[in-house]
C-alpha cells in the first residue's frame, strides 16, 4: 500500500472537481464519499442535490475564517493504492484506513476536535484520495511536518492486520522519478524513457569511465548532452547542470536538471569524492589483460560483501553498478540489450543510506574503467567467465541489502539478476559449446578419473552432476586445471562453496565458469576456428594419472 502527497494547493474545489469528474481517460467509477470529519457533510457522488461548490465551501470554511492568516497554499491532498494483487477493500476498511492516516500525519488527530476538515473520496476499486483544508478549529495551521514519512510507517502497520502485500519500502536514496508532464512529453514525441531518464543513464555510464572531473565533463559534452558548470566566486566548480540536445521547454529554453536530480549519487560533491578516491594509475606490465582483471576482481565481490564492513560493502556494490553500467558499451551487440537492462534496473541498487568507502574498491574501478581502453576479449570463455562473476556477485549484492533491511535495493538486484541470467545464456552458448565437445573427446580413463574426483570432493551432488548434459564440459575443465598444475578437488570444494549453487538450473555449467575463474584457464580456452594449427586438445597426464590408470 502506498501514499503519495502531493505539493499543497490553494483551489479546493479545482481538486475535488477532479476526483469527482471522470479522470483523464473515463477511468474513473462511481466516486464518492467513504468518510470525511462530519457525517452530514453533502456528498455530490451518492446525493443528487448536493453540489461540488456545497462540498468545497464547507471545506474552506475554516480557510476564510483565518482570513490572510491562512496559508495560500492550504488544500492537502494524500492518495492511497493498494497493491495489484490485494483483496478487495470495503469502504468501511477504506474509512479507517483514511482516519488512520490522517491521525498519524498529524493532519487530523484522533479525539481532537479542532482537527481539520477533511474527506476521503473513493472513484476506483484500489485506492482512494484524502482532501484535507490546512487550517484548524483553532485557525493554527496543522503539525503535519514529516508527513509523507509518517503516512507511509502507519501503512506498514496497516499492511500486516490487513493481511496485503508488504510493500518494499525505500530509504529515500532512490532517483526522482520522472514526473507525469515529462513522461507525457516522452509520449507525444515517440520515446520510450523520459529525458530525466536518458540523461541520468548517460551521466552513469560515463562516470564510471571518466577518471577525474573534467574527464566526466568531456565525456558528457562529447555525447552530445548540454553541460552548464556552476562555480563558486573563487573559481571551483559548485556543481553541474544537463539538457538534452533539441528538449526545450514552452519558451524555446532547454529544460536543464542538476545531477542532483537526476539521481543523489550524480551530485557534484558525490562525483568528486568518488572520482578524487579512485587510483588511475597505468597498469603495470606485470598486470594482466583488464578483462581478466574485472573478472578476477568481482569474483571475490561475494566474499569481500561477507566479511567488510558496511562502509566497504557499500564501496563494492558501487563498482558493482558501475561494472554493469560499462559493460553495454563494451560487449559484443548481441549482448547488449540484456546488459542494458540488468545496468538500468541495478542503478537503484547501487545506494543506500551506507556511505561508501570508495578506496576500498580501487582494483575493481581501476579495472573497469580499463576495459574501456582495451579491445572487447576474442574469447567467449573469458566473456562469459566475466558475466557469471557479475551474476554471482549481484545475488550477493541482492542478499545483502535483504540482511540490511534495504527492501528496494535487494527486489532491484533480483531484477537485474534475472537480466543477467538471460545475458550469461546467449554468452555462454558458443564458448560452452567448445568446451563440452572438448569434454566428449576424452579418453575413457580421464573421464573416468574426474568423475571419481567429483564423488571424492562433492559426494551429495556427484550423481546429479554426472547425470546433466554439462558434464563433459566440466569434465574437460577439471582435465584442463589438472593439467595447469592445480589439484581439481580442491579447486571443486573451493567452487562450491560459493553462492547460488543450489538453485542453479545446472549446477556442472556453474562449477565449468567457476573453475574458469579460479584457475584462470581462460587464456587457454579458444574455439577451433581461433587456435592454432596443432594437435587437438589433449590433457597430459601426470605420474598420479598414469599410476591410476
Amino acid at each position: 500500500m502506498i501514499a503519495n502527497i502531493v505539493k499543497p494547493g490553494h483551489k479546493t474545489r479545482g481538486v475535488l472537481s477532479y476526483l469527482y469528474g471522470p479522470g483523464r481517460a473515463n477511468e474513473h467509477t462511481d466516486p464518492h464519499l467513504v468518510a470525511a470529519w462530519d457525517d452530514f457533510v453533502p456528498d455530490p457522488g451518492r446525493n443528487p442535490t448536493a453540489t461540488l461548490t456545497q462540498l468545497a465551501d464547507v471545506l474552506d470554511l475554516r480557510v476564510k475564517q483565518a482570513g490572510p492568516k491562512a496559508p495560500r497554499n492550504h488544500v492537502w491532498h494524500c492518495s492511497i493504492r493498494a497493491a495489484p494483487e490485494d483483496r478487495h477493500l470495503t469502504d468501511d476498511e477504506w474509512a479507517t484506513i483514511a482516519r488512520r492516516v490522517l491521525d498519524a500525519t498529524g493532519i487530523a488527530p484522533a479525539g481532537d476536535p479542532d482537527a481539520c476538515r477533511w474527506v476521503a473520496v473513493r472513484h476506483a476499486d484500489d485506492h482512494i484520495h484524502i482532501v484535507a483544508t490546512k487550517v484548524r478549529g483553532d485557525l493554527r495551521p496543522p503539525r503535519n511536518w514529516n508527513d509523507f514519512l509518517r503516512a507511509d510507517k502507519e501503512l506498514v502497520a496497516i499492511e500486516k492486520e490487513y493481511g496485503l502485500r508488504q510493500v518494499p519500502r525505500g530509504d529515500r536514496t532512490a532517483a526522482k522519478r520522472p514526473t507525469r508532464a515529462e513522461q507525457e512529453k516522452a509520449q507525444r514525441i515517440g520515446r520510450a524513457t523520459t529525458a530525466r531518464e536518458r540523461l541520468r543513464t548517460t551521466a552513469r555510464t560515463l562516470l564510471a569511465a571518466a577518471t577525474n572531473p573534467e574527464e566526466f565533463f568531456r565525456l558528457l559534452e562529447g555525447s552530445g548532452t548540454l553541460v552548464e558548470i556552476q562555480r563558486f566566486p573563487s573559481g571551483d566548480i559548485r556543481g553541474y547542470k544537463v539538457a538534452l540536445a533539441g528538449d526545450t521547454n514552452k519558451d524555446g529554453q532547454p529544460v536543464w536538471f542538476s545531477g542532483s536530480t537526476l539521481a543523489p549519487d550524480l551530485s557534484y560533491p558525490k562525483i568528486r569524492e568518488r572520482l578524487t578516491a579512485t587510483d588511475t594509475s597505468p597498469a603495470t606490465p606485470f598486470e594482466s589483460h583488464a578483462w581478466r582483471r574485472l573478472a578476477q576482481a568481482t569474483d571475490r565481490v561475494p566474499e569481500l560483501l561477507d566479511h567488510s564492513e558496511d562502509e566497504a560493502g557499500q564501496a563494492h556494490i558501487t563498482v558493482l553498478a558501475e561494472t554493469l553500467d560499462v559493460l553495454p558499451l563494451a560487449a559484443p551487440p548481441a549482448l547488449r540489450p540484456g546488459l542494458l537492462q540488468a545496468a538500468t534496473a541495478f542503478e537503484r541498487a547501487s545506494r543506500s543510506r551506507i556511505r561508501a568507502q570508495y578506496q576500498q574498491a580501487q582494483a575493481t574501478r581501476r579495472a573497469v574503467k580499463a576495459i574501456l581502453r582495451e579491445p572487447a576479449p576474442k574469447d567467449g570463455a573469458l566473456l562469459a567467465v566475466l558475466v557469471d562473476a557479475v551474476l554471482l556477485a549481484v545475488v550477493a549484492a541482492q542478499h545483502w541489502h535483504r540482511t540490511r533491511g534495504h527492501n528496494q535495493q535487494a527486489e532491484a538486484a533480483r531484477q537485474a539478476a534475472e537480466h543477467l541470467r538471460a545475458a550469461y545464456q546467449v554468452a555462454a552458448a558458443e564458448p560452452l559449446a567448445v568446451i563440452h565437445r572438448r569434454g566428449t573427446e576424452l579418453p575413457e580413463w580421464l573421464r573416468l578419473q574426474q568423475a571419481a574426483t567429483v564423488r571424492r570432493a562433492l559426494p551429495d551432488q556427484a550423481e546429479q552432476i554426472l547425470a546433466e548434459p554439462g558434464w563433459p564440459a566440466l569434465a574437460a575443465t577439471l582435465a584442463q586445471a589438472g593439467t595447469a598444475g592445480h589439484n581439481p578437488a580442491a579447486l571443486l570444494t573451493e567452487a562450491t562453496a560459493q553462492r547460488e549453487l543450489d538453485t542453479a538450473t545446472s549446477v556442472s555449467e556453474v562449477l565449468t565458469w567457476r573453475l574458469h575463474r579460479l584457475a584462470d584457464l581462460t587464456q587457454r580456452t579458444t574455439s577451433r576456428a581461433q587456435a592454432p594449427q596443432s594437435a587437438p586438445y589433449r590433457p597430459v597426464r601426470t605420474d598420479q594419472q598414469r599410476r591410476t590408470r
